[in-house]
């Protein structure tokens, strides 16, 4: 796609502000309603795969279109053009949680603060699961804090469809899993039939680096990380750091546990223990933004997305191969 292309005589892409593998997404123009929104295009891999991979961005594309949350972000539009699958959302302005942590003290956040960023994320899972709709991927990079405070989950459904995001990793048998290897659960991994209790898995690994600047599973390449995920126990977070309170550092282990029956039931579940732990966590000096009082979602106008690290894309060229 090019600077000033006119995707489905509607959205005028201005600037690329992402780019991956499998396609990029641009700021753009509705020149139909005179609105700034963020253009998603998708490129199928190949002829073989083209009618699958149209009839699975239709359904998924479908289904995220359908969500309304004020954690979610919004889709207005979805399509093709010129053989070019197009998503069309809201343009978000502010950063995702892993630029958050890249700009904080040791590269993690006070336990107030997590709190306060975990429960306008499980707010949005209750939303979510209660319809049937798991996101599969959820991580730092898909979690992006606007300008006001509100923090919003990206790309339902659709993150599986770029390949630039994810490796697919294969430890037994013929199923293949797909995702971002520290944040894959165990039965992600093993490609077993998933429910609600592997994005709350994910939740838990991104609460984790939340507190310590790191996933519980980062050391080695691609294959220890996801041994380490379905095989070793993950470290204790108040070992690194004793101030973290123990009824979080409780919650954030129960959400790694290897079987899902042993997880919280659900994302409300979740929700109640992080305002447990809540009572227990230190508020932060000064006055405490919005985003950490859980306080909730206010509408805004413009989103910036950000790409993949650069690394992924390395990764899944050597899992893919």
């Amino acid at each position: 796609m090019e600077e000033n292309t006119l995707v489905q005589g509607r959205y005028r892409l201005q600037r690329r502000i992402g780019r991956g593998g499998a396609g990029e997404v641009w700021q753009a123009e509705d020149e139909a309603l005179g609105r700034q929104v963020a253009v998603k295009c998708l490129v199928p891999d190949g002829p073989n795969d083209g009618q699958l991979v149209r009839e699975r961005f239709r359904r998924e594309a479908r289904l995220a279109a359908g969500l309304q949350h004020p954690g979610i972000t919004v889709v207005h539009d979805f399509g093709e053009s010129s053989g070019v699958l197009f998503l069309v959302m809201e343009l978000l302005s502010g950063e995702d949680l892993g630029r958050l942590l890249d700009a904080a003290r040791d590269r993690r956040l006070r336990p107030a603060e997590a709190i306060g960023i975990s429960r306008q994320i499980a707010e949005a899972l209750v939303y979510t699961h209660q319809r049937g709709v798991i996101h599969r991927d959820l991580k730092p990079g898909n979690l992006i804090r606007t300008v006001d405070g509100t923090v919003k989950i990206c790309d339902f459904g659709i993150a599986r469809l770029g390949s630039d995001q994810n490796v697919t990793a294969r430890l037994g048998g013929n199923t293949f899993a797909v995702g971002t290897p520290y944040y894959m659960s165990p039965e992600q991994i093993e490609g077993a039939g998933l429910d609600e209790r592997a994005d709350l898995y994910s939740f838990g690994c991104v609460l984790y680096e939340l507190l310590l600047g790191h996933p519980p599973f980062y050391k080695g390449d691609p294959l220890v990380v996801l041994l380490d995920h379905r095989d070793a126990e993950p470290p204790p977070l108040r070992a690194e750091r004793p101030e973290i309170p123990e009824a979080l550092e409780r919650l954030v282990l129960d959400l790694l546990a290897k079987d899902p029956d042993k997880r919280p039931s659900s994302a409300r579940e979740v929700l109640h223990r992080l305002d447990e732990s809540a009572q227990a966590a230190p508020p932060p000096r000064g006055t405490l933004p919005p985003w950490a009082r859980g306080i909730g979602p206010v509408p805004v106008s413009l989103v910036r997305l950000t790409p993949e690290p650069p690394a992924l894309t390395a990764l899944t060229r050597r899992w893919t191969a």
